[in-house]
């Protein structure tokens, strides 16, 4: 049974184990018709292999769904016995040869846990292999001993091997949309991303442990979260996560078990390696237990060690050893400090940013300055609803911050989230660039521009002021010594992304940013005239703005490649979609649109002008049709009646539009569609 959603399909088969419906199954499209392929013709099937919880199992059933096979799996208890995994498929007594005779007429097999097959079952699936005559679907762990039988399938190029990657982060987030009512919040979706990676069995059991005591907690009922679940606190500590970090659990020896406690409870902060005993560290590293990075600090290996051993430390202990948020003032400030100074840079790469993530996690308060920058940071990165979240950690510390009200109006404008970007800049004057995206997000792009072209002119004025002073300061004997003193100032207090900033230079940097910042938005908007001429000539961001302003393609497909590689996706994505009209070529075209749909699915919900109607040209005429009639409010019914189709046929055209638009539901369709589409339907 399918369900309306992005590459999500819902089945109602009971888990064997638990009794409890599966989760629906999402992402790997491309793994699934990659199966199904080498399952057709004359094809003679596929390994499939990755860590253990990566979704072997769940992704070769859904593959053959439907069709008659056989079916087999290793199992650690029975690796001496011969032929243990065929039991029910052979006879008691048989040898290999005669084994090989009963299978071949199988027409269908699937091998699951093909790692824990004993030697006469995994030579039983080689030879099978040999001999062609059955096609096989074989699923082993890469992150485990697999029996030589079993790995010569793709050695000897027998069965080609699909190894699968982690699940995404986007494909993570649908498949926790689909799972859980109203989903998770973007904080809790990346902290559990990162300590399952990809594992998701570990994902399915922290998520039903944290609902079945209470640690979910639902967001108040507005904003693009509207009613989705945050996790603050310490990590559940089940049976599936012990087993997950056995290896530092069990540690046999009490030095090596203290030095891990130690740098669980360092966490979000690491000891150098001249402050540990180098005769524990070496067996730990040996055994990839600890990272040692280039400075010399000492990190847990595996981010879920960290909580797992803090949760099982006993509650004495815990309080004697555990670290307080006052303890990581200097290091916040040293943390959002870099943070704008790559922003300065225009280098907006992905970097950690531990500190101000363990705060968010342990629910601890987050400073509002330090909030605005990292909400500023994940904007510019075009992880939209990432940044909406960090701006009201913010402001739950300061809940009139003009920063953080700036930063999240601007995400929930480019989401097209407008009722909390009206919610953020009401009442707030200062908040003019905010105000202008709102307006670019209810259709008003011509007003936006009027706005911003106000703003840019008053940026100049204040640049030239600025310049004036810098020139007067210049002729003070004591400017080296006075800027020096500015510098030390940043670096110890933290500069801020927005507002006031710190004096002197500092400012003077922050400043200029913020105002190249607004130029740079009337290129966003497509007129790069209001903005565009004064941005810093030899900037990424001129050059984007030349070649939209020159009706340059290429030059805009070369400006979101620079965009990209460092870091603005969103930009990047927009630069893309400006490309497609500029072209002259349709094939170049094609290209521009299919790169910026790409980049705009990982923007997390970016609906900004320049991508309005983008991903329709990806769509059929009937797709297209149907879409604008979902996006105008008529259910599947309806739909069929009017068009004169089968509610099933409504169904599915709906199903492939989603997974191409990058949609998860009807709510996300209105500002891709043209709505006279529907009304001429």
């Amino acid at each position: 049974m399918s369900k309306d959603a992005h590459t999500s399909v819902t089945t109602f088969e009971r888990d064997a184990k638990t009794l409890a419906l599966p989760w629906p199954f999402t992402g790997r499209e491309d793994e699934l018709e990659l199966i199904r392929r080498s399952l057709s013709g004359g094809r003679p099937g596929i390994v499939v292999t990755g860590p253990t919880g990566c979704g072997r199992t769940r992704l070769i059933t859904e593959a053959v769904r439907g069709g008659d096979r056989a079916r087999a799996a290793g199992t650690p208890g029975t690796r001496h016995i011969p032929f243990a995994a065929f039991t029910h498929l052979l006879p008691e007594q048989v040898s290999l040869h005669r084994a090989v005779q009963l299978l071949s007429g199988t027409r269908l097999l699937l091998v699951d846990d093909a790692h824990l097959l004993d030697d006469s079952s995994a030579a039983l699936v080689h030879q099978l292999a040999v001999h062609g005559r059955t096609r096989l679907v074989v699923a082993a762990a890469d992150d485990a001993p697999v029996p030589g039988a079993v790995a010569r399938l793709w050695t000897d190029e027998l069965l080609p091997r699909l190894a699968l990657e982690p699940l995404p982060r986007q494909d993570t987030e649908q498949l926790l949309a689909s799972a859980v009512d109203g989903g998770l919040e973007p904080l809790t979706l990346n902290r559990l991303h990162r300590l399952c990676r990809g594992d998701l069995r570990l994902l399915r059991d922290l998520v039903d442990a944290a609902r079945e005591r209470g640690l979910l907690r639902r967001l108040p009922s507005a904003g693009a979260d509207a009613g989705a679940w945050a996790m603050r606190g310490p990590l559940p500590l089940t049976a599936t996560v012990r087993a997950r970090a056995a290896r530092v659990l069990e540690r046999p020896g009490p030095q090596e078990r203290e030095t891990l406690e130690r740098l669980a409870f360092d966490e979000p902060l690491a000891p150098h390696i001249d402050d540990l005993d180098p005769r524990v560290l070496e067996p730990l590293e040996s055994d990839g237990l600890i990272h040692v990075d280039d400075r010399g600090a000492v990190r847990l290996a595996h981010p879920l060690h960290g909580p797992v051993l803090r949760a099982a430390a006993g509650r004495l202990r815990a309080r004697r050893l555990a670290r307080t948020p006052d303890d990581c003032g200097t290091a916040l400030k040293t943390e959002e400090t870099a943070l704008v100074r790559r922003i300065e840079r225009a280098d907006v790469r992905g970097t950690p940013t531990p500190v101000g993530e363990w705060l968010a996690q342990e629910g601890a308060p987050v400073p509002a300055g330090y909030a605005a920058v990292r909400a500023r940071y994940a904007r510019l990165r075009g992880e939209l609803r990432e940044a909406a979240a960090w701006a009201r950690e913010g402001l739950r510390t300061a809940p009139d911050d003009a920063e953080c009200r700036a930063e999240l109006a601007l995400a929930a404008a480019q989401t097209g989230d407008t009722a909390t970007a009206q919610e953020a800049v009401d009442g707030r004057p200062d908040l003019a660039a905010a105000a202008a995206w709102l307006a670019a997000a209810r259709g008003d792009v011509d007003g936006a521009l009027t706005t911003l072209a106000d703003l840019a002119h008053a940026a100049d004025a204040a640049d030239l002021t600025a310049h004036a002073a810098d020139l007067a300061h210049a002729a003070d004997a004591d400017a080296d010594a006075a800027d020096a003193a500015d510098l030390a100032h940043a670096a110890d207090a933290g500069e801020r992304g927005y507002g006031a900033g710190p004096a002197g230079g500092a400012r003077a940097r922050h400043d200029a940013v913020r105002h190249d910042a607004v130029r740079y938005d009337a290129v966003r908007l497509g007129a790069p005239e209001k903005g565009g001429g004064r941005l810093p000539a030899d900037s990424v961001f001129a050059r984007h703005a030349d070649a939209l302003a020159r009706g340059d393609g290429p030059g805009l497909d070369r400006a979101a490649e620079e965009l990209e590689a460092a870091g603005f996706l969103l930009f990047a994505a927009e630069a893309r979609a400006q490309a497609v009209a500029a072209h002259r070529d349709p094939r170049a075209a094609r290209t521009s649109r299919t790169r910026a749909v790409a980049l705009a699915h990982r923007c997390q919900g970016a609906r900004t002008p320049a991508l309005s109607g983008l991903v329709l040209g990806e769509l059929t005429a009937r797709q297209r049709q149907i879409v604008a009639l979902a996006a105008a409010g008529l259910s599947n019914r309806q739909i069929a009646e009017r068009l004169t189709l089968s509610v099933r046929t409504v169904g599915n055209h709906l199903y492939s539009a989603y997974a191409r638009l990058g949609a998860s539901d009807r709510g996300a369709l209105p500002w891709l569609v043209d709505l006279p589409d529907a009304r001429s339907a």
